[in-house]
């Protein structure tokens, strides 16, 4: 009769996906959620490390993104170097994440399933050096004939992190950009850099070390991107939209489309529908695109539906309103080129927001303060006014002279982070329901077409005020980013 203790352990050494499933209450208390995407996965991530253990040189380097939510770091970065080290104990692993934090706490949960007693009892030859037993850094030891053995280990870092004296058969980077951070240039330059000059430098064998990196998609140049662009022909890209209605194309590969339900949906339990509907009022366009759709396209012209905005003949009365609001934009100089923008907007207890007035010219600093100081007296003392400051200490001098200029108002500065697109993001998801109206002027025409050729239009200074206007109406400080 065969030992039921060793099925199991043959079956949970030979699958990742069995693996996952039978320890899965050593690392989580909730129900595990199980969805096709894990087993498919999970046979990937074997290919790679079996051909690591082998010493072969490297078909490929791996890059998955797929939506948030999904289980992606507990496959990845918890549970694959634990089995990983049960077949082969003696490999080393590097994972990275964008802050040291959440590394950190990847690894101690790696080390929570080794010392659980479901686990001891299944491995006990697998455990943990008493000396080499740190959240960031730890070492494997293995028993074999009663002896132990020096095992592998895993070092656990972030980006921009220096890494000293170790070097990994598998890296692991996950998420090393913040999905709900603020995404720049910089933001992406630091991570790209990381890639290409520190892990690339960590390599136990540069031909046969493998790199695993798993994300969502948050912008054209994210790490994805610039892995894909730099190694077309080495790299197995797996790209799995949350949904395959609007995103069949991103599919990748495409005949794992057999595996979406009838409807295009991933995971009709974790991105359902509705769930995927809340989740593109959360995120914007721009997010929920690459997020959820893994297409990171800034949206070209048509990102606002301005058909959809409805011209009222009248402004609604000051009792219908529950907050009002006036953003200022302001120009450089007179001469800049760039429109100075008031933009004056307020939300109805109705939840609509409606456009009530656009001041927009370009006029010489002193014109300037005098308009925005007109406008403020005529707007009343119900209108909050905030003004943009731009970044260094001139913008900072600007922002403090009209917070001056306007003594005993509600004046304040206001330092807009994220660049132009994401913050109009969560605006434009409003326009695009319906949910915004204006007040007939002469201001309607040249502020439409803005909105309508945004961001590839020439202008901007109309959007970037409304998005500041929207953003202090509807309780958002920046474009969020889950």
């Amino acid at each position: 009769m065969i030992d039921p203790v060793l099925r199991m352990k043959v079956q949970a050494s030979s699958s990742l996906y069995f693996f996952v499933r039978y320890f899965w209450d050593c690392y989580s208390s909730d129900k595990f959620v199980d969805n096709w995407h894990l087993k498919k996965l999970s046979e990937e991530l074997e290919i790679v490390a079996r051909r690591v253990s082998e010493g072969k040189p490297k078909l490929y380097d791996l890059i998955i993104n797929v939506p948030p939510g999904t289980t992606k770091t507990g496959l990845v970065s918890i549970f694959f170097p634990i089995w990983c080290w049960v077949n082969w104990p003696w490999m080393r692993f590097i994972t990275t994440s964008h802050s040291d934090f959440l590394s950190r706490e990847s690894a101690e949960y790696s080390r929570d399933i080794i010392r659980h007693d479901k686990f001891r009892y299944m491995f006990p030859e697998i455990d943990i050096r008493g000396d080499k037993d740190v959240k960031s850094n730890f070492r494997i030891v293995y028993f074999k004939d009663d002896k132990p053995h020096q095992g592998g280990g895993r070092v656990s870092t972030s980006v921009g992190a220096r890494i000293i004296g170790f070097h990994a058969h598998i890296i692991i980077p996950d998420d090393i950009i913040d999905p709900r951070g603020v995404l720049s240039e910089a933001t992406m330059k630091t991570a790209n850099n990381y890639l290409d000059q520190t892990l690339s430098t960590r390599k136990v064998d540069k031909k046969v070390t493998a790199t695993i990196m798993i994300m969502q998609r948050l912008h054209q140049n994210d790490p994805t991107g610039h892995l894909l662009a730099k190694k077309k022909k080495k790299i197995k890209h797996i790209c799995l939209p949350g949904e395959i209605k609007n995103y069949y194309k991103f599919l990748k590969p495409q005949e794992w489309d057999k595996y979406y339900s009838d409807d295009g949906l991933f995971d009709i339990n974790r991105l359902d529908w509705d769930t995927l509907e809340d989740l593109e009022m959360d995120l914007g366009q721009y997010g929920y695109s690459g997020q959820i759709g893994q297409n990171p396209v800034p949206a070209g012209g048509g990102m606002f539906k301005v058909d959809h905005i409805q011209v009222l003949n009248r402004a609604p009365h000051y009792l219908d309103q529950e907050m009002l609001v006036r953003y200022w934009d302001k120009a450089g100089s007179k001469d800049s080129g760039a429109y100075t923008v008031g933009v004056k907007m307020c939300k109805l207890k109705s939840g609509v927001f409606v456009v009530l007035d656009v001041k927009r010219g370009q006029w010489a600093s002193n014109e300037r303060e005098a308009i925005i100081k007109e406008c403020a007296i005529a707007d009343g003392d119900q209108c909050m006014v905030f003004v943009e400051q731009e970044p260094g200490s001139g913008g900072k001098e600007s922002a403090e002279a009209t917070i001056r200029n306007l003594a005993g108002y509600n004046v304040y500065a206001d330092r807009p982070t994220g660049d132009k697109v994401s913050r109009a993001d969560p605006l434009s998801v409003q326009v695009n329901n319906g949910n915004v109206q204006i007040i007939a002027a002469e201001w309607n025409y040249a502020y439409i077409e803005e909105l309508r050729n945004f961001p590839l239009g020439h202008y901007k200074d109309q959007v970037d005020a409304s998005s500041g206007s929207f953003a202090h109406l509807s309780g958002r400080k920046m474009a969020k980013v889950w």
